[in-house]
């Protein structure tokens, strides 16, 4: 049964095709038809009933206002830039630091030493990068994470970081693969002390046979525990290879909750020379990976307690309506990722469904949002009131009742005026989400629209995430441009 329609790219010869998404045996699936290479049919999502329901939280964005490309309708993905045909501003953005690593997974995105040259962009490229990214509009960048190859292969990133700081990023990340945190403490001392927010520790399991460099991530977990510097686990998920260890790689972040924020399951994309054999027997949807997440938590995670990421965009609307003030607004496409919070207690994990109907909440939220637009002082008093009287009845709904680490985050935030409890938010819970990434098999051009993760480049421009890595791979016509 078709659902729906859009645009697509030829796997072989990269044209841009008519697509077509498709409900077939409890699947989603993408189909086209090319002039000289035929038709293909590929996985989209194995899940059509989460599909449909994820469907519901479709949300496009506003852009924005200083697009750095002017393009006629139709024309994507070519030319990005932002161009004036994107929906969505700039949540994360990306810059690579340098395309030299100290290790050589076959999996990799920037499969660095195939290049055959070094990518390293200056100090002064990287700070003009930086200043074109707080300089978008409405919204400037919240956050910059730092990539590669290997970042830490930089001599000058504590300083990179300190100016990331003072350009005015509230969010500072650094991806890697830990090796130099791990032997070396003093070097996340200065990560810390330097601003980083967040280090996104590349973490594909709990056994030597999943993760060849276990030992060094645990003690480079250790020594963020000690610093008191934030770690996200990202562990690349193949199906096959690690998949059936999602729930334990959760179980060591909630050991480690001290330093680990989060887990963020990114399901392979075949960037590189992969096969239809190899998208055969490694590819795993979203929905394949709650489900193992549920399986293998013993249900404590379940697959429902998942929600699209568009799913925030009413609380942008009700902080916008209360401050009267663009805000950063979380407006992906709702099949690219999944995510929810779980409160590590005496008890153990406890999803943030089981404190909150959510449905019930999101509504009050929006409800709230409506008469705050109303205007006026007394109004707004009034309509936060109310608004929280409604979110009362949600957790009143909720298997867990009324929780106190909920209601001390909603009062510090809508009650007294402070939006960074939200911080507070984030250090007593454990964030689980996945992004999945696009490749040539299943590239969908109206998620490329929608991207909210881009990155910078040395040509002042800022490419989608999906375009950089994968369909165009503006990644290797940057690097081989800018190559030293």
């Amino acid at each position: 049964m078709k659902v729906k329609t859009t645009k697509t790219l030829c796997p072989i010869c990269n044209a841009i095709l008519d697509g077509t998404i498709t409900d077939e045996g409890g699947s989603i699936w993408l189909e086209r038809s090319c002039p000289e290479h035929g038709h293909f049919r590929d996985l989209y999502w194995s899940d059509a009933a989460l599909w449909h329901t994820f469907e519901r939280y479709d949300s496009v964005g506003r852009g924005v206002e200083n697009p750095k490309v002017v393009n006629p309708p139709g024309s994507c993905p070519e030319n990005c830039g932002l161009c004036s045909s994107h929906k969505s501003g700039t949540l994360l953005a990306n810059i690579d630091l340098t395309n030299r690593c100290n290790l050589d997974c076959d999996f990799c995105f920037a499969n660095a030493r195939a290049c055959g040259f070094i990518y390293e962009p200056s100090f002064d490229q990287i700070v003009g990068m930086m200043k074109m990214l707080r300089s978008q509009k409405p919204v400037p960048a919240p956050a910059v994470q730092f990539s590669g190859g290997e970042p830490t292969m930089r001599d000058d990133l504590i300083e990179l970081i300190r100016t990331a700081k003072e350009v005015g990023f509230p969010q500072v990340q650094l991806a890697t693969n830990g090796i130099k945190m791990a032997q070396d403490i003093g070097f996340v001392e200065d990560l810390k002390v330097a601003g980083l927010s967040t280090v996104y520790l590349h973490f594909d399991g709990v056994t030597k046979e999943t993760n060849f460099k276990l030992k060094s991530d645990e003690k480079a977990v250790r020594n963020c525990e000690e610093v008191g510097l934030g770690v996200v686990l990202v562990p690349t998920i193949i199906k096959g290879r690690n998949d059936h260890e999602t729930g334990a790689i959760i179980r060591f972040a909630a050991d480690h909750i001290k330093a680990v924020r989060g887990v963020n399951f990114q399901p392979i994309a075949f960037t590189g020379a992969a096969g239809e054999e190899d998208v055969q027997r490694e590819r795993i949807t979203i929905p394949e990976l709650l489900q193992d997440i549920e399986d293998q938590t013993g249900g404590v995670i379940r697959k429902s307690d998942f929600y699209p990421v568009p799913c925030v965009v009413p609380f942008s609307d009700l902080v916008e309506a209360y401050t009267g003030q663009p805000q950063v607004r979380f407006t992906p496409h709702q099949h690219c990722g999944a995510a929810t919070y779980v409160f590590i207690t005496d008890k153990g994990m406890v999803p943030i469904n089981r404190m909150v109907d959510v449905e019930s909440f999101f509504r009050s939220i929006e409800n709230m949002t409506e008469k705050l637009k109303k205007g006026g002082q007394l109004n707004k008093y009034m309509s936060l009131i109310e608004g929280i009287r409604e979110m009362n009845e949600s957790v009143k709904k909720s298997e867990q009742g009324s929780t106190a680490q909920f209601w001390k985050l909603i009062g510090k935030t809508l009650v007294m005026q402070n939006f960074d409890a939200l911080r507070d938010f984030h250090w007593n819970a454990l964030f689980i989400g996945t992004m999945h990434f696009m490749d040539r098999y299943n590239y969908d051009i109206s998620r490329v629209q929608r991207c909210c993760i881009h990155y910078a480049t040395p040509d002042g421009t800022l490419v989608p995430f999906c375009t950089y890595n994968s369909g165009p791979v503006y990644r290797e016509k940057m690097w081989s441009k800018h190559r030293k």
